[in-house]
């Protein structure tokens, strides 16, 4: 379980309704590239705990609402369960959080009578293999929970569901376990586009909505809907159980009545998102809170039914390049133009940023040469772009062969937050760009790159010796 004297984090979410995904050792390279420390799936498939063994990355697992049923009868299930499907792989796996059952309330077959007496047997489970302080568990909501969110101080959890609610609360608060929510904004704006601006949406609000109630100010509806629930545990007097976001993002590709869904509207949200999440600011009732979010989705999924929106929520095409850019740290919008910022002739360069770690650039620079197709060879032992041998150098040379090869376009010098882009030429500051800029203009006219290798080499010994 991860510390409680932390910060807050964002993690993304890893649907798999889809028929042409990556496998997942292909999808933790992408996410260790990204440098994305905290990821959700909705099952507990073998191949995807296997993929992430020994990668530090915190997984949250899932009991689906098929086995609800299953899972609430008898214990013995929920014992079988983790023996076969979680204990083979824990601790390689660092599984942090395990989900029993999705939204319930909104599933048509209401299997909400079951959530409670599941996730009991999954705790005594855990307690049985001495897990249950290291793994906690809690089940996921939609907003509907809710009968009323706006103002957020009169923030109501529905009626209807109280039945189900006040054991799951207890629960929670019994076992210091979050209450997981999926918050989606821009069903808000969509549906009520007169009652909701966009700018409030997306966190890019120059006004303030007040709750006449308490008033408190609000830029922006994430932080609206958070707060309604607040207050919705505060008025059961639960006042100790925490939020934790468990879905929130936005499309970048809609039918034509979903306008809002495009890729700059989608870049908007989740990097302004990320942003207000990692300075934890908290919101106007919780200020400095701590809050957990987790993006939707990793990927595009083909197989999801609905309007065309619901294919198109992931931060990935299925293979694996970027719908658009997305910055992890939280230091801003990044540029998605093509632009050149001015450059001469319209040359620019990716290079590694000098504030990444090494393990970091090591990481970027496996995926470049495997999984991004860059020829690396050059870089070895004995060959002309091996000096100066440092992370640094190796990693710009990989970067800014990716770059090249991929249209020298800003999505393709991310990296993670790695790479940056550059207008001056480097090569003077980085030997290992000349060698670079050498071995492509030598290849352009045909020769082998072990020819260029050559030609590279008596280039390299002549400014040496000159």
């Amino acid at each position: 379980m991860a510390g409680f004297c932390r910060g807050s984090i964002v993690g993304v979410c890893y649907g798999r309704n889809a028929d042409d995904l990556p496998t997942p050792d292909k999808v933790v390279e992408l996410i260790k590239l990204h440098n994305i420390k905290y990821v959700r799936i909705y099952d507990s498939n073998i191949q995807v705990l296997k993929a992430f063994a020994n990668t530090g990355v915190e997984l949250m697992v899932a009991v689906p609402n098929s086995d609800l049923l299953a899972f609430s009868q008898f214990q013995s299930n929920a014992d079988s369960w983790l023996k076969n499907s979680i204990l083979p792989y824990y601790p390689a796996t660092k599984i942090t959080y395990i989900t029993v059952g999705l939204e319930v309330t909104e599933s048509p077959d209401n299997a909400s009578a079951l959530v409670v007496p599941a996730m009991h047997n999954v705790l005594t489970a855990l307690k049985k293999a001495g897990l249950h302080k290291r793994i906690k568990v809690s089940s996921t909501h939609s907003l509907g929970v809710l009968s009323q969110s706006f103002p957020p101080s009169a923030g109501a959890f529905n009626s209807s569901h109280a039945s189900f609610l006040k054991p799951m609360l207890e629960f929670l608060a019994e076992n210091q376990s979050p209450f997981m929510i999926d918050l989606y904004p821009y069903y808000a704006y969509r549906d009520s586009p007169k009652k909701v601006s966009l700018d409030y949406a997306l966190f890019e609000s120059s006004s303030e909505v007040i709750d006449p109630n308490t008033g408190l100010l609000y830029t922006n509806m994430f932080d609206a809907q958070i707060d309604a629930l607040y207050f919705a545990l505060m008025a059961l007097n639960f006042k100790t159980i925490k939020v934790m976001v468990t879905e929130t993002g936005w499309p970048s590709k809609g039918s034509p009545k979903e306008k809002g869904a495009t890729p700059d509207n989608a870049q908007t949200y989740n990097t302004n998102l990320i942003r207000h999440v990692l300075n934890d600011t908290g919101t106007p009732a919780k200020p400095g809170e701590v809050l957990d979010v987790y993006i939707f989705s990793l990927f595009n999924e083909n197989r999801k039914p609905g309007l065309e929106s619901e294919r198109n929520w992931g931060l990935f095409y299925p293979d694996k390049t970027s719908i658009y850019n997305l910055d992890f740290t939280g230091k801003g919008v990044l540029d998605m133009t093509n632009s050149t910022d001015g450059s001469k002739n319209g040359t620019t360069w990716c290079i590694a940023s000098s504030k990444a770690s090494e393990a970091d650039l090591q990481n970027a620079i496996d995926w470049a040469c495997g999984p991004g197709n860059v020829d690396c060879s050059a870089i070895q032992p004995s060959q002309p772009c091996f000096e100066p041998d440092n992370l640094a150098s190796h990693a710009s040379f990989a970067f800014n062969s990716y770059y090249q090869q991929n249209g020298a376009s800003d999505v393709a010098c991310s990296f993670g937050g790695k790479g940056v882009k550059v207008d001056k030429d480097p090569s003077k500051s980085i030997p290992i760009i000349s060698c670079l800029s050498e071995l492509f203009f030598l290849t352009m006219f045909r020769l082998t790159m072990q020819q260029a290798y050559s030609v590279c080499l008596k280039s390299d010994h002549n400014s040496l010796t000159s």
